[in-house]
């Protein structure tokens, strides 16, 4: 047993504190399969945690990181073997169960996803808990019966890693895709991804009318709140609308209207306990549906050292596209 780099959160008298440290390996958690973690990402929830500005962490003192790539050192789970690359995301990394952003990390095997073949475990962290989600999104808004036909699909936070991804893989998949933004400036980039569109999210922050004008036939929402109200106001006859976020808020100001005038679904996506046959399916689909060469274009890498600093700026808009962090 040693000792290896991870950014640890403990609780302080005001909140919380986090910071990269030494993190003794006796003191990982319980689990069948033990991982040398080569690649992570920053997501939003990443940022919550290690500024402190929600309750993500749950217990003391943790690791953070919700994701993570690497290879398998140690296991006794049935499944895996050393030198087995895997993927990880979810089942409480990072809130509950010691997470990513560490030179080790020991899970449950069952929690892992055997990395698609063709796929480096860099990619799959420039692809990360944001791109999967958007997978998942996309996964069911076809599963609902809204196809490329049907009409426009809304992505709104466009310029953040879900909806990026989102962008990228609607475009692949031949669909009309609207990016909604509050930066504007982001035009090219979002247009680059595939946006047939680009609209204002001003467009979509007033008060949310019971029932607005169709414009769409779908939508994934990394957003929440008024965003998520408009957009489901302006959701097409039988469409549906996917929401897996909440960076402006957890409340709905909406009605019954678009439900039950309109037949609109809401669809949820839970990208944590989600499972893993889905996740397969969503990985998978990421390896066909997702162009490489435009994942390149929007990644950026960072050190375990710039962590906590790219935390506080994804919370405040600041991080476009997706973060991935180098730990070995």
């Amino acid at each position: 047993m040693g000792t290896f780099k991870a950014i640890r959160i403990d609780k302080a008298d005001k909140g919380t504190t986090a910071a990269l440290t030494q993190f003794d390996e006796a003191e990982l958690m319980e689990g069948d399969v033990t991982v040398r973690v080569e690649w992570s990402t920053l997501n939003y929830k990443d940022g919550l945690a290690v500024t402190g500005k929600a309750p993500v962490v749950r217990r003391f003192p943790m690791i953070a990181g919700v994701d993570f790539a690497g290879t398998v050192e140690q296991s006794s789970h049935p499944q895996w073997k050393p030198g087995d690359k895997v993927i990880c995301n979810g089942w409480g990394l990072g809130e509950t169960h010691l997470g990513a952003y560490a030179e080790k990390a020991r899970v449950k095997g069952d929690w892992l996803v055997r990395l698609p073949e063709g796929m480096s475990t860099r990619d799959a962290m420039a692809i990360g808990t944001a791109g999967y989600t958007a997978m998942l999104a996309v996964l069911a808004l076809e599963k609902h019966g809204v196809m490329p036909n049907n009409g426009p699909v809304v992505v709104t936070g466009a310029a953040g890693g879900v909806g990026s991804v989102a962008l990228a893989v609607l475009s692949k998949l031949g669909y009309h895709a609207i990016a909604s933004t509050g930066r504007m400036s982001e035009t090219p980039y979002l247009k680059g991804l595939g946006a047939t569109e680009v609209i204002d999210r001003n467009e979509l922050s007033g008060p949310a009318k019971p029932l607005a004008r169709e414009r769409w036939a779908g939508g994934i929402d990394s957003v929440g709140s008024t965003t998520l109200a408009n957009v489901l106001s302006m959701t097409k006859y039988a469409g549906a609308v996917a929401a897996c976020g909440l960076a402006a808020g957890m409340d709905l100001p909406s009605s019954v209207a678009p439900f039950i005038l309109r037949g609109v679904c809401l669809l949820g996506i839970d990208s944590v306990m989600c499972p893993i046959e889905l996740r397969k399916t969503a990985w998978q689909r990421l390896v066909s549906d997702l162009d490489r060469t435009k994942l390149a274009e929007i990644t950026h890498e960072i050190g375990l050292d710039q962590v906590i600093d790219a935390g506080a700026k994804i919370l405040a808009g600041q991080v476009r596209g997706r973060i991935v962090v180098k730990i070995l």
